[in-house]
């Protein structure tokens, strides 16, 4: 009974998984819903008072204004809520080689010549050749050697609207932004998250990657394509079960 509970129990959530996949063949991945994400209800909440400019008369017949409709004012996202483009420019590459080696050698030998003439007395009944003078030889001999080496390079260049989500105490933005893309049967999708200082965003409204601390960058898909290159379920627990 034990053994079917346990069967039950790996058994049951592989099926589950496997239903949910029927439930996509011959349809495209859906977008994933933009309401109730953070940059949806940092956009959509009411702004703090102190976010708000306020206007004086005269405001709207001058160029000098400090507000962001103005000639000269400053469009740079800066509130909770606004929207900055972050600029994803990776082009990197590291080449790592590894070389070891190492040997030993030893050799002991140990003979019996007297022992009260028991050597002498034993040497009489072996045969030809044979004698105690050297009773026990040994050799051993042991060498090893290794070479590794790794190669890697990146190169990853896109854009992608952010949003701010949170000022901080300090003055530093929070900023989230997602982009999904879907082509034919595959959705592209691009996420990006971390924290920018308001001095590191251009003129136009643009921040690097290099720029964002704590930056979380993830670019992947999901659909018929990323399926088929994904091993299946059953092969990915096995995979971690079997110990060879």
């Amino acid at each position: 009974m034990n053994r079917l509970h346990i069967a039950l129990c790996l058994v049951l959530p592989l099926a589950a998984a496997g239903c949910a996949r029927l439930e996509n063949v011959g349809k495209a991945p859906g977008f994933t819903p933009i309401e109730g994400t953070t940059p949806y209800y940092a956009m959509t909440s009411v702004p703090l008072p102190a976010d708000r400019a306020a206007a004086r008369p005269g405001d709207s017949a001058s160029l000098w204004r400090g507000d962001r409709k103005s000639l000269l004012g400053d469009r740079r996202a800066g509130r909770h809520g606004d929207i900055l483009t972050v600029v994803i420019e990776i082009d990197d590459k590291a080449e790592i080689s590894n070389s070891t080696a190492r040997s030993r050698s030893g050799s002991e030998s140990m003979g019996v010549d007297g022992l009260f003439g028991l050597p002498q007395r034993i040497d009489r009944h072996l045969p030809d050749g044979a004698s105690m003078a050297e009773a026990v030889a040994t050799n051993s001999s042991s060498s090893s050697g290794g070479d590794g080496s790794v190669r890697r390079k990146e190169k990853l260049t896109l854009r992608v609207a952010a949003t701010i989500t949170e000022v901080l105490r300090n003055g530093i933005l929070r900023i989230e932004g997602s982009q999904e893309v879907r082509v034919n049967f595959e959705m592209r999708e691009l996420l990006v998250s971390g924290y920018v200082r308001p001095e590191d965003i251009s003129r136009q409204n643009e921040v690097t990657y290099d720029k964002i601390a704590s930056a979380r960058i993830s670019y992947g898909g999901r659909g018929q394509i990323s399926d088929v290159q994904q091993p299946r379920y059953g092969q990915q627990v096995a995979d971690i079960i079997l110990p060879f």
